[in-house]
């Protein structure tokens, strides 16, 4: 029998079914968006990005496997057990390339997408007894890349629809939003999470309306725009870092929308992705303190148990001691035994195996008669 342990499934079916449907639509978004919309990069880099995470993504899971001595998550159920283990390699890797723009530097936007694939084996936290990833991996790819290199950027928004007009720009916004409520929906469940997410950020534009001069307009007016779209569907909801419960949802997406307005009225750009980023790490300290409070308090409980068996151990054995001691004294209505002497002629000679017993201390008993 192999020393190394079976590896569990790494989804559930009906994760790896919207992982396949976002995989399929991410594809079909860039093959448009280089042949129709517009797309700036170079039509070479979505391969580059592929490859990037294709092979990154099996070397740590080999690492991974190989530390933990369980049998590698591709392995197992033929070519498509390998095409369900990459499809969130896929994603991150064309989601990244896609949403960020660096120039003509391709090695720029294959560090964006070493750093998103690496991070889920990097930034982890205890979920339900489990070590998984906290941050969004596109997310936190393309957060990274606007930190260290200030010369880029993201994506311009009018490449999704640069070259379509006649209304036909509307429909790109429009496809999206009724694939991505399909999948949020049905497969993914964090449709608390998108209305959360969609009525804080117009509040956040109120108030920011409000507070700071802000035109309220213009900041609701980017809810319309396809980047928003995208990022609402499919960045933000993430099956993999967001919470499952519906009060964790609601509380994530408000979180990411207060997070955006309070970057935005410092004045930073790229807002969207920061505030994700500074959610998905806040949700993460949380999930380890909790984690942390959860053992402290079981290390408690099991000291107090222990503590409480000793006692009960002590009492047990108190209780024993006493039978014992009982089981020595002398039957009922027999005189005072003194400790076996020597001598023969004993006045009253206590029972076998008996120990020495005290008079009684009742006048009746001493009455017993004596043998002649």
């Amino acid at each position: 029998m192999s020393s190394q342990q079976t590896a569990a499934p790494r989804h559930n079916p009906k994760v790896v079914t919207a992982l396949r449907r976002f995989a399929i639509s991410i594809s079909v978004l860039n093959i448009f968006g280089y042949t129709v919309l517009g797309f700036e990069q170079p039509w070479t880099w979505p391969f580059i990005a592929l490859a990037t995470a294709y092979s990154l993504e099996i070397l740590l899971e080999v690492i991974g496997a190989r530390a933990e001595r369980r049998t590698p998550r591709f392995r197992g159920n033929g070519p498509r057990g390998v095409i369900e283990f990459l499809y969130p390699a896929h994603i991150t890797g064309l989601a990244v390339n896609m949403l960020s723009y660096v120039n003509d530097i391709v090695w720029v936007m294959m560090f964006g997408v070493i750093v998103a694939v690496g991070t889920k084996w990097v930034l982890r936290a205890p979920v339900k007894g489990r070590l998984r990833h906290f941050m969004n991996p596109s997310n936190f790819g393309i957060a990274v890349i606007l930190v260290l290199f200030p010369w880029a950027s993201i994506a311009p928004p009018y490449q999704f629809t640069e070259y379509i007009d006649g209304g036909f720009d509307w429909l790109v916004p429009a496809i999206i939003i009724t694939l991505g409520t399909m999948l949020n929906a049905k497969l993914t469940e964090r449709m608390w999470l998108v209305l959360a997410w969609v009525g804080g950020f117009a509040l956040q534009a109120i108030v920011r309306g409000l507070l700071f001069g802000t035109s309220i307009p213009a900041a609701l007016a980017m809810m319309t725009g396809v980047a928003f779209v995208l990022f609402t569907n499919y960045m933000i909801t993430d099956p993999g870092t967001t919470p499952s419960s519906k009060w964790g949802q609601i509380a994530f997406g408000a979180g990411v929308a207060t997070l955006y307005g309070v970057v935005t009225a410092l004045g930073i750009a790229y807002g969207l992705f920061f505030a994700t980023a500074l959610a998905c790490a806040i949700r993460g300290t949380f999930l380890w303190t909790a984690d942390i409070v959860a053992r402290k308090r079981a290390e408690e409980a099991l000291a107090l148990a222990a503590v409480t068996e000793s006692v009960a151990r002590a009492d047990a054995d108190a209780r024993t001691a006493a039978g014992t001691a009982a089981a020595c004294d002398c039957p009922a209505g027999a005189c005072a035994c003194p400790a076996p002497a020597k001598t023969e002629d004993q006045a009253c000679d206590c029972p076998a195996g008996a120990c020495a017993c005290p008079a009684p201390t009742d006048a009746e008993t001493l009455k017993a008669p004596v043998a002649a």
